[in-house]
């Protein structure tokens, strides 16, 4: 398999730009607000380095240390009730400053609580597992280290979990074309067919909005529908959208867009 090029322009293209709209943050609140919060946050305090601490959504956030991940979230099991990690990953800020913010979603039926824990590692740096604590952070980290590249130090089986083992590139990265690249357009061509098929087949078309309008089984002429197989003419007369099966639904007016109204204001 032929090594992968990177294309460092990727972001200047329609794929991933900072023009798109940022939904601002919600509001933080300090923790002493919560009693519960408080005193979990303290008890995190009297062991382990804090750098800060708030409320957000009715839930806590704690930033520690990368190195004390595993005390950390072993101490919250053990002596402060949080029992489940209901949730792990990571957060792609490379283009801002090097960095992934990795996060863990901590639950506590007996509080009712959830406490979100979380640090900063820079480009290349691995994390350390916690799947020992938590049986369940076995696929999440597998699936972190899938999607973007992150490793995790004792971890017992760390490869790829949704994508081949011999894949190329993280696609969660945001310079990861959303379409995909060159590798993911030719890789089950190669795979299946080999290299020499490429002229004869051509690569795949990776964008799942795209419509072929002569697709082999005629379901993507809106409005011009056939009968799979049909010889496509061009003339073929357009017919009216329905929105319910011949007869309608018993107790319900049978639809059309002819007698129906589109809404456009959407605070109607």
């Amino acid at each position: 398999m032929r090594a992968y090029k990177p294309k460092d322009n990727v972001q200047r293209k329609p794929y991933y730009t900072d023009r798109y709209w940022k939904a601002p943050q919600v509001a933080k609140f300090e923790v002493e607000s919560d009693e519960v919060f408080a005193t979990d946050l303290a008890a995190i305090k009297a062991k382990f380095e804090v750098s800060d601490a708030f409320i957000q959504v009715q839930q806590m956030t704690v930033w520690i240390h990368p190195s004390d991940i595993y005390a950390v979230l072993e101490f919250m099991r053990d002596e402060l009730s949080y029992t489940q990690l209901s949730e792990m990953s990571a957060i792609d800020f490379l283009a801002q400053r090097d960095e992934f913010e990795i996060f863990y979603q901590m639950l506590s039926m007996t509080k009712r609580k959830r406490i979100r824990i979380k640090y900063s590692i820079k480009n290349g740096a691995a994390v350390d597992s916690v799947s020992k604590l938590f049986r369940c952070a076995d696929w999440s980290e597998r699936e972190m280290f899938d999607m973007f590249g992150i490793q995790a130090n004792g971890h017992e089986f760390m490869k790829r979990i949704l994508l081949p083992y011999d894949w190329q590139g993280h696609p969660l990265l945001k310079t990861y074309p959303l379409q995909g690249d060159e590798f993911a357009a030719w890789y089950e061509v190669d795979k299946i067919y080999g290299k020499e098929a490429r002229e004869e087949i051509g690569p795949e078309i990776r964008d799942t909005s795209t419509i072929d309008r002569y697709d082999s089984e005629r379901f993507s002429r809106l409005g011009h529908e056939v009968p799979k197989g049909t010889k496509i003419t061009g003339d073929e007369p357009a017919h009216k959208e329905s929105y319910q099966e011949d007869g309608g639904v018993f107790l319900i007016t049978k639809l059309d867009r002819d007698n129906s109204k589109v809404i456009d204001d959407p605070q109607r």
